[in-house]
């Protein structure tokens, strides 16, 4: 990190880093270290609470925005279902999303005391990828993307110890496979410097050492502010980074999972550790990673087969008992709560693996077995 004094911030170029990643994973920090060390994070942030007594780095804007279109697509922030993202990608691509949000990234970078580099940070971003990549361009902005790795079974036990969620840890563990499979294969589009560059960053690393950690960061993805950070900025940082903020211990075999699911997390969860290594982003990864993305997609369609006639006793529960009470008001991070199944659009559909079509066709009683 270099002495900043011949250089003006009003010259860097712009560009939007999106900080991808399941919730508790480190996104935080990252996010966090990126505003000690000169980007800016958009105001107003989401208050600080006791999950995160540091702050979260989330433009509330972002927030908002992204439970709407979530709440529209019938997504959950934790969903598990592969089809999902065909329909947050159907939501992605409107035409109004798209001007709404390129107005707002533009409306910071031009700003009283603009700014030349946005911090984009929300668990829920990762749904919505394709948006910001294009609204970022729209701007003359580069996207760049940071995704956070840290191992499932602390990511799980993290979410049921501060979210309070009852989903189990199957579900939870299924989530996160969902969420970095696609992540990861949605951030691989223009991967390189000046085309959308991307880096994956072990929340252990950060924490063990974030001055190196984050200069492979800045180095990666050409964040001028990084790389030309000053002396206090640098002691902030470290007043910031806490090693202890690692509480949770628990290792998958803690989870208790289904054989076959703790197969692919532990698999996948081996490949996308190479990511974060010096060279490690290849085309091999890539094409292990594509095979497992398919596996947990066949495996997904095989639990949601048999499993019909949970779904159908739920239905007819909760109809015999009526809705739910409205619950009391609370903070702007809901938990996740289970929905139904949801159809594919049509305009989608020929995306999908023709093995994962026939399997919904099946389901959907159009094709014989």
């Amino acid at each position: 990190m270099s002495d900043p004094s011949s250089v003006d911030p009003a010259d860097y170029p712009r560009k939007v880093i999106l900080v991808a990643g399941a919730g508790r994973s480190g996104t935080s920090t990252m996010a966090g270290l990126m505003k000690i060390l000169g980007l800016h994070v958009p105001q107003p942030e989401v208050a600080a609470d006791e999950s995160n007594p540091k702050g979260f780095g989330e433009p509330q804007w972002v927030v908002d925005h992204h439970d709407r279109l979530l709440k529209e697509a019938l997504v959950q922030v934790s969903d598990s279902r592969p089809e999902a993202w065909f329909e947050t990608g159907r939501v992605s691509t409107r035409e109004p999303e798209r001007i709404a949000t390129a107005d707002w990234l533009e409306g910071h970078f031009t700003a009283d005391q603009g700014h030349s580099e946005l911090v984009v940070k929300d668990p829920r971003l990762a749904w919505f990828l394709g948006l910001w990549r294009v609204a970022a361009i729209r701007t003359g902005a580069e996207p760049v993307f940071a995704t956070m790795l840290r191992p499932p079974a602390e990511v799980v036990g993290s979410k049921q110890t501060y979210y309070a969620n009852k989903l189990g840890s199957a579900h939870l563990a299924a989530s996160w496979l969902n969420m970095l499979l696609h992540t990861e294969r949605g951030t691989r589009v223009g991967t390189g410097t000046g085309a959308g560059a991307r880096v994956f960053v072990r929340y252990g690393d950060l924490l063990d050492d974030w001055t190196r950690t984050t200069m492979h960061v800045g180095e990666t993805l050409g964040l001028q502010h990084v790389l030309h950070a000053n002396s206090e900025q640098i002691r902030d940082g470290h007043r910031f980074v806490d090693p202890s903020l690692r509480r949770m211990q628990q290792t998958l075999a803690d989870l208790g999972l289904p054989p076959r699911l703790h197969d692919l997390v532990g698999q996948t969860w081996e490949e996308l550790n190479k990511l974060a290594d010096p060279g490690g982003d290849t085309p091999q990864v890539h094409a292990t990673l594509d095979e497992l993305r398919e596996a947990y997609t066949d495996l997904y369609a095989e639990a949601e087969a048999i499993s019909r006639s949970s779904v159908v006793h739920a239905e007819q529960r909760t109809r015999r008992q009526g809705p739910p009470p409205r619950p009391a008001a609370g903070p702007a991070r809901p938990a996740d709560t289970p929905l139904g199944a949801d159809r594919l659009p049509h305009g989608l559909r020929a995306a999908v693996p023709a093995p994962v079509r026939r399997g919904l066709r099946k389901l959907a009683g159009r094709e014989r077995s």
